[in-house]
């Protein structure tokens, strides 16, 4: 059996129905509060459960041959965080896999590592580092930022202005990726035991700004004018005034700085062992997600 864990996210959907294509047993683990971002298949096996509860993560995860770290606790509803959900509760799942003999398939950031600007692909980094000390078999993708999330987050901040909100400078290019992409270099990891012990990095083949992408939304959907800006300045005081009342938001601030100067990525070597996944670019994926 193979057990996803954070099933119903954008991520962990998509490689739990692409399993059960492959005839694989999947069960998916959630705290049930959403329904999936993706319709799963009938087949899928759902159960409620919170990584932060290490002896229900025991219980899940003793029956599991594979289990999938597709969580995070960047944002959601139940008072997630990264520390709680990726640093704490990644380790319960790690603790309990080790004591079922089962391998880990971990979804990272790319450019994972301590001295990462975004906070949650230092936190990732650490997992990794727990997950590559521990007695288990692994293997980790690390992904660009998924083209759909951002399609959906600049959409809603347009609001009724049709004008998408740049959050910071906006001009540091990134590989968006299209997130079934990702779930396809994640079903490889899960069902070649020969990629473990390797970090698999993807990222998108078209490299746009955050102001590039904005304007393709806008240009997609009709919407006239340009897009509207949030000043790093503005950035920086928001991270400091919410954080005491709104982690989230004041985590949100920091990310934002975070991707204006993140470096890019390289993932030559992902594609050329893995020439089975497509490479969408980004302004393409746009307009057939349209």
């Amino acid at each position: 059996m193979i057990l996803v864990v954070g099933g119903t996210g954008r991520l962990g959907s998509l490689v739990a129905n692409r399993l059960i294509a492959q005839g694989q047993e999947v069960r998916v683990v959630s705290r049930g509060l959403v329904p999936p971002v993706v319709p799963l298949h009938d087949d899928v096996e759902q159960v409620v459960g919170d990584v932060r509860d290490p002896a229900r993560m025991q219980g899940l995860v003793a029956e599991a041959e594979v289990v999938v770290l597709a969580m995070h606790g960047f944002a959601g509803p139940g008072g997630v965080s990264p520390r709680t959900v990726d640093h704490q509760g990644s380790r319960h799942v790690i603790g309990a896999a080790e004591q079922a003999d089962a391998d880990v398939v971990m979804l990272s950031i790319a450019g994972a590592s301590a001295t990462n600007p975004l906070e949650l692909a230092r936190v990732k980094y650490g997992v990794e580092e727990h997950l590559r000390g521990s007695r288990c078999r692994w293997t980790v993708v690390r992904s660009d930022a998924f083209a759909q999330t951002w399609f959906d987050v600049l959409a809603e901040t347009a609001g009724p202005s049709h004008r998408p909100i740049v959050f910071g400078d906006g001009d540091n290019p990134i590989g968006w990726v299209d997130v079934n992409e990702v779930a396809g270099l994640v079903e490889h990891a899960v069902l070649e035991p020969s990629l473990r012990g390797r970090i698999l990095e993807i990222s998108g083949p078209e490299r746009l700004t955050m102001e590039q992408l904005a304007t393709l939304v806008m240009e997609q959907h009709g919407w006239s004018g340009n897009p509207r800006h949030l000043p790093r300045e503005a950035l920086r005081v928001m991270a400091t005034l919410t954080a005491p009342v709104r982690p989230d938001l004041a985590r949100m601030a920091r990310a934002s700085l975070a991707m204006d100067v993140l470096s890019p990525v390289d993932d030559h070597l992902t594609r050329a062992a893995f020439p089975d996944l497509p490479a969408v670019p980004v302004s393409r994926l746009l307009a057939q997600t349209a």
